[in-house]
């Protein structure tokens, strides 16, 4: 089947969980998780969950395994703790568990933001993988990264990625 004729056919049931990582965020203060959230309603989407969880390895796995296992959205987009200080750990917390790697994810986010933020760009440690049978997509806490990334990688081909972890 066509790329084409998989975007065709996308499901009009797709659930989407939204989990922002911060140590000095709330949930009424997280604009990228609000906007990721907004944003997905616009697209169709069903958001099932919308939390923030601190920059804990433990905290982070263990709300992962409970999304993935509990809720089993199609997709868990994850906003924040992907940067190179100590205590960004979302990567560290999250790649274990991959039972597939979507290492175009990552190096598409970093064209396009080096497209936007010239060498900066190499600080984004985004990814993206699968646990359990859902998309995971993890990428930096800031608005504008959310942006970028959920309008030109994530959102157009989340149909389709979908329906190839269907077959």
């Amino acid at each position: 089947m066509s790329t084409h004729e998989h975007k065709k056919n996308i499901p009009d049931d797709i659930k989407v969980a939204v989990i922002s990582v911060s140590t000095s965020r709330s949930l009424a203060q997280d604009k990228s998780g609000a906007w990721i959230k907004k944003q997905a309603k616009k697209e169709g989407f069903e958001v099932v969950i919308h939390q923030v969880v601190t920059d804990d390895i433990d905290a982070i796995q263990e709300l992962v395994e409970h999304v993935t296992t509990k809720i089993c959205p199609n997709a868990v987009i994850m906003t924040g703790g992907t940067g190179i200080s100590p205590k960004d750990v979302t990567i560290e917390a999250v790649k274990p568990f991959f039972k597939k790697e979507l290492t175009a994810f990552g190096a598409l986010f970093a064209q396009l933001s080096f497209e936007e933020i010239d060498s900066a760009a190499i600080l984004s440690r985004a990814t993206a993988g699968t646990i359990e049978n859902s998309l995971i997509f993890c990428m930096p806490g800031s608005i504008k990264a959310c942006k970028l990334a959920c309008n030109n990688l994530i959102f157009p081909e989340l149909g389709h990625l979908i329906n190839h972890m269907k077959e």
